[in-house]
């Protein structure tokens, strides 16, 4: 598509400026940290001329190419920056504290939760809110082991189970125009809210831009592809955070939105559209689980290989059974968690939520060995 093709145009360069400063431009960034800040505003001002005053006497190659010299400058400017102040000032750093109050006081909560296996409250925290301290060295090896180390790493896995509750929950609100907008309002700031309580790492931060700009784009009317928004939120991110580039986190998951955005349907597809209506519901569930495994495995798995010299043998059945059993998990664990905040929480709702939790451990544990 003419859209994203022109946002990678923009995005690319502009990470591949970035790039360069953080790995190779260190001796730079106390030097020219006023100038860098001067000289990042003629750039943007220049590429904005560029991208808007059609009458320039270019060639559309010609163009593209000053444009991408422009983003790779801007790139460039913000390792620069980012590199010589990477402070946050005393308010922001007042309300990170505050919001990670927030995180703490929720994970106590679920230490508090009378579960009969101290090993579930343990998973419990580390599906919502990130806390890995408490987990057994043996549960945490299985799901090594297993290829299911990112479902205990907070990811646009979970914010995204969260944000499809919260869209089912608001839903009731109706489609006028004033419901939509207060619906999108609210799961943009709750998802916020939980990003920063979180710890606003850089998986996450990436999942919560996909959400930002998805329901952007949806009150404005306007078509979004997940390559668009790929794009669109790694030059955010990357604008904001630059530093960030340096994270295995940052790298694996927009590595697998990569693998998403652009495998992902074409093995999705690989079927014809007819065939494909006739498969059985629960083998056409398998397949695009399968299809989205691979696609992800493609473009992270020579990253993990390269940090961590492993590789998941077994992803694809991981996949399959921890997938849907996270699903499941995260929605009861946040129920069980409301309900014992209220003093009402039923015993079938605490042995659901524990035997989900049992059935994930038990299956990885399995894996694991085989």
């Amino acid at each position: 598509m003419k859209v994203e093709r022109d946002l990678a145009g923009i995005t690319l360069p502009f990470t591949a400026g970035t790039a360069a400063v953080l790995w190779f431009g260190h001796v730079f960034c106390t030097r020219f940290h006023l100038s860098s800040t001067l000289a990042f505003s003629a750039v943007l001002c220049s590429a904005a001329v560029l991208l808007h005053h059609r009458h320039i006497s270019l060639s559309s190659a010609a163009l593209r190419i000053v444009i991408g010299i422009c983003m790779a400058a801007c790139g460039i400017i913000c390792g620069i920056t980012s590199e010589a102040t990477s402070a946050a000032g005393p308010l922001m750093a007042g309300i990170m504290e505050a919001i990670g109050t927030l995180g703490q006081k929720t994970g106590e909560m679920i230490d508090s939760i009378g579960f009969r296996n101290p090993d579930t409250n343990a998973i419990i925290k580390a599906l919502i809110i990130g806390d890995r301290t408490d987990i057994p060295k043996h549960i945490t090896e299985a799901f090594r082991e297993s290829g299911a180390s990112h479902i205990l790493a907070l990811s646009g896995l979970h914010l995204g189970i969260i944000y499809g509750i919260l869209t089912k929950l608001l839903s009731v609100l109706g489609n006028r125009p004033s419901a939509r907008a207060a619906r999108s309002m609210t799961i943009v700031l709750a998802c916020g809210l939980y990003t920063l309580a979180t710890g606003a790492g850089a998986s996450i931060v990436r999942a919560f831009l996909f959400i930002l700009i998805g329901e952007t784009a949806r009150l404005c009317g306007r078509f979004k592809s997940t390559g668009t928004v790929l794009m669109a939120a790694l030059l955010i991110h990357l604008t904001l955070a630059p530093s960030s580039l340096r994270e295995v986190g940052f790298q694996l998951s927009y590595a697998a939105m990569a693998g998403i955005a652009f495998i992902y349907p074409r093995l999705k597809n690989f079927w014809p559209e007819q065939k494909a209506r006739l498969m059985p519901r629960p083998l056409r569930w398998m397949w695009n689980t399968a299809a989205m495994s691979i696609s992800c495995q493609l473009t992270t798995g020579p990253l993990a290989y390269i940090y961590f010299r492993t590789f998941p043998v077994h992803f694809l059945l991981t996949n399959m059974i921890a997938l849907p059993l996270t699903g499941l998990i995260i929605p009861a664990a946040l129920l069980t968690l409301a309900l014992s905040a209220m003093g009402i929480c039923p015993d079938i709702v605490l042995r659901a939520s524990e035997a989900l939790v049992t059935a994930l451990s038990e299956a990885l544990k399995i894996i694991s060995v085989m």
